[in-house]
């Protein structure tokens, strides 16, 4: 059974940082891409930072890029967010995900076919 553990997340003042993990079992996702989904109240899920199994390549929103960043340690099977200068707006759960897909579908939600529970983030102002 594969399944996604996201840990870190919490409540930090406007300015700060949070440092998020995702730790995967039942399957390595060494060979495929992962991402970070955010999902606040009365929005859709989206896109926070994806990386590709190598960890060359990596995308960002652009209203995380510069702030944010993403990367992997596959011999652990697990991915980080590194969040920096965190605003009030960044308040949201936010989801890891496993895609089974290439690296061009980095940005899109449907090619993720294993998500985590989910880690709480508040920024306040």
């Amino acid at each position: 059974q594969v399944q996604l553990v996201e840990s870190g997340g919490g409540l930090v003042q406007a300015g700060g940082s949070l440092s998020l993990s995702c730790a995967a079992s039942g399957r390595t996702f060494s060979r495929y891409p992962m991402g970070w989904f955010r999902q606040a109240p009365g929005n859709e899920r989206e896109f926070v930072a994806g990386i590709n199994w190598s960890g060359e390549v990596t995308s960002y929103a652009s209203s995380v890029k510069g702030r944010f960043t993403i990367s992997r340690d596959n011999a652990k099977n697990t991915v980080y967010l590194q969040m920096n200068s965190l605003k009030p707006e960044d308040t949201a759960v936010y989801y890891c995900a496993a895609s089974l897909l290439g690296t061009a579908t980095i940005g899109r939600a449907d090619a993720y076919a294993y998500w985590g529970q989910g880690t709480q983030v508040t920024v306040s102002s």
